[in-house]
């Protein structure tokens, strides 16, 4: 597995795989499982985030039951999807904020995200802007929001809706991990 940026050419290799893997009706786990390889390769791979090897391409491709040739030469439509288990939620940030959205993005007008704010992460120190609307539940944890000079915790349970235009900033200000669902109209990320 070759790790780093992938180029243009390499685009094509993860929406491909992805699309073949929903055909199957295959989690990521499930088709790294069968390939014998690291449960996160399926992942980096789909999201562009590391170029296969052809040997690593080809043992998960030949788990798919699929040849090379048959790869790159077939249209794998995606089926029209409405379910989504946890670990097929598209990772967009990690790190002390971690955002996991809900679908591709590309395919609706509404982004719903699972957000998860380690102690004392926040969402930066400049104030976001933005146009549309946005809503949170609050799931686990503390979180400060500041809406337009107003400031509330949060707590499991509770929950914000504001028009996202108005300046707002998160920040978790308890000692454990705080944990939100939000959504956003139209998507932001």
């Amino acid at each position: 597995m070759a790790r780093g940026d992938a180029d243009e050419g390499d685009n094509i290799i993860g929406p491909r795989l992805r699309a073949l893997r929903d055909r199957l009706g295959l989690s990521q786990r499930a088709l790294a499982r069968k390939a014998g390889v690291p449960s996160s390769t399926v992942s980096l791979v789909e999201s562009g985030r590391t170029s296969p090897s052809v040997g690593s391409l080809k043992r998960l491709l030949d788990a798919a039951g699929v040849s090379l040739g048959e790869f790159f030469s077939s249209e794998f439509e995606t089926p029209t999807k409405h379910f989504y288990r946890h670990d097929e939620l598209t990772e967009i940030s990690r790190g002390e904020v971690s955002y996991r959205q809900l679908g591709s993005g590309q395919d609706s007008s509404l982004q719903i995200l699972h957000e998860t704010y380690q102690p004392g992460s926040d969402s930066g120190r400049v104030m976001l802007s933005h146009e549309g609307e946005e809503g949170g539940l609050i799931i686990s944890g503390r979180l400060e929001v500041t809406v337009d000079g107003q400031s509330r915790v949060l707590k499991a349970g509770d929950g914000y809706l504001f028009p996202s235009t108005l300046p707002h900033r998160f920040r978790n200000v308890g000692d454990v991990p705080c944990v939100v669902i939000s959504a956003c109209t139209p998507p932001t990320f």
